[in-house]
């Protein structure tokens, strides 16, 4: 049964009833599109608003739709590599449950998988992206994603956008090394892959500011020190 599983997405989500109304519909309805065997993953990562609930109906409905459920917050990293190892699809995918990147680069995402890439992710900063946000935002990505090409030596430009495609038995292979817990799990794993030698396609997106986000000036912070952390486990500790 697991190995007729072609593709798993997962949205992350934490306290986001409101957008998941939205946004499951809207998956199943690209997802049915671009494969007949896939499922939806909805990473609940201990929400207090009855999203769970809601995602419960949805898979009463239609068992495509899978809730994973943590009754204390994992952080999104953690609740993403929960879900990598519960999924069953052969190809491992994940967006933002406010749909800021257009679902219909979801079918391009696929493919690049399909076409033999280890990891394919969508950029914000390349030419050709098309991005609506406010210049406050715009201006800390750039200036993060420089400091993560300079002192990583990562080759992409856009490490943190939240829609990303994997193969996911190679996937599994690299998690045990990933320490990140929240934001800067996206990150890591592109670095690690690069270094690993994994094939990454980053391709430009369209997408636009969501009306809220739980990255918080502490999370900026926080993903500044990660950023040494990792520069010091893969020079020095050589982890």
């Amino acid at each position: 049964m697991d190995s007729e599983i072609e593709i798993t997405a997962v949205i992350p989500v934490y306290n986001d009833r409101a957008a998941l109304e939205g946004a499951i519909p809207v998956s199943l309805r690209h997802l049915s599109l671009i494969s007949d065997s896939f499922e939806l993953i909805i990473a609940e990562d201990g929400s207090s608003d009855g999203s769970a609930e809601l995602v419960r109906e949805f898979g009463g409905r239609d068992p495509r739709v899978r809730l994973l459920h943590s009754d204390e917050r994992l952080g999104r990293g953690r609740a993403l590599s929960r879900a990598c190892m519960d999924a069953r699809g052969s190809i491992f995918c994940y967006y933002d449950v406010d749909l800021a990147t257009d679902p219909e680069h979801l079918s391009e995402l696929i493919t690049y998988i399909r076409q033999g890439y280890a990891i394919a992710t969508g950029s914000r900063l390349l030419s050709g992206s098309l991005i609506a946000r406010s210049g406050g935002r715009e201006l800390a990505s750039r200036g993060y994603n420089f400091l993560v090409r300079l002192i990583l030596r990562s080759r992409l430009h856009d490490h943190q956008c939240g829609f990303k495609a994997f193969r996911r038995d190679l996937l599994l292979t690299l998690l045990p090394s990933v320490k990140a817990e929240h934001w800067f799990w996206d990150t890591e794993m592109l670095v690690r892959a690069q270094r690993t030698g994994w094939r990454v396609k980053e391709f430009p997106v369209r997408w636009r500011q969501g009306t809220g986000t739980t990255v918080k000036p502490a999370d900026v912070m926080s993903m500044g020190l990660d950023i040494l952390r990792l520069w010091w486990q893969l020079n020095v500790k050589k982890d």
